[in-house]
């Protein structure tokens, strides 16, 4: 004897109903695995230095200027994701800042790390030039867009 929810007898689920729920399941644990257009970048991402206020309480031109990081926090050849400043920060060769944003043009997920003398996304794999933020393979229709960063002593800011 069955009823419209599956059950038999002493309240045993169909062999079918099981199957059913087992694959509506499936179905949710895949297309969660794969961003769309909404995706929020929750891929996991370094956090960088932290921000601090780099102004002089004298009015000069730096006042209210943010520190993003440290010219030491960034190593040659490579760089950091600042995720929670919403910026990558790298040094193509020693001395040379470069920043970007560290959204991905594929499917808005946020780039992961810098290895490799790249900017990678894991989300589909693309990976992007240390130097211009030009996109060197995967799926990305675009380059990372460029961010302006200045440097005055050893701090790192928006230019």
């Amino acid at each position: 004897m069955s009823d419209d929810r599956g059950l038999t007898g002493a309240g045993k689920r169909t062999r079918r109903a099981l199957l059913a729920g087992a694959g509506a399941a499936g179905a949710a644990v895949v297309l969660s695995a794969c961003g769309g257009d909404g995706d929020d970048g929750a891929t996991p991402s370094s956090p960088g230095p932290e921000v601090s206020n780099t102004g002089d309480a004298g009015g000069g031109d730096r006042q209210g200027s943010q520190s993003l990081a440290r010219t030491t926090d960034i190593p040659v050849g490579g760089g950091a994701v600042l995720a929670a400043q919403g910026i990558v920060i790298t040094q193509p060769s020693p001395g040379e800042f470069k920043g970007f944003d560290p959204k991905c043009p594929h499917q808005g997920c946020n780039v992961s790390n810098v290895d490799g003398g790249t900017i990678n996304c894991v989300c589909h794999q693309s990976k992007f030039s240390i130097e211009d933020g030009s996109v060197t393979s995967g799926p990305s229709p675009a380059p990372l867009a460029a961010k302006n960063v200045k440097v005055e002593g050893d701090q790192i800011s928006l230019a």
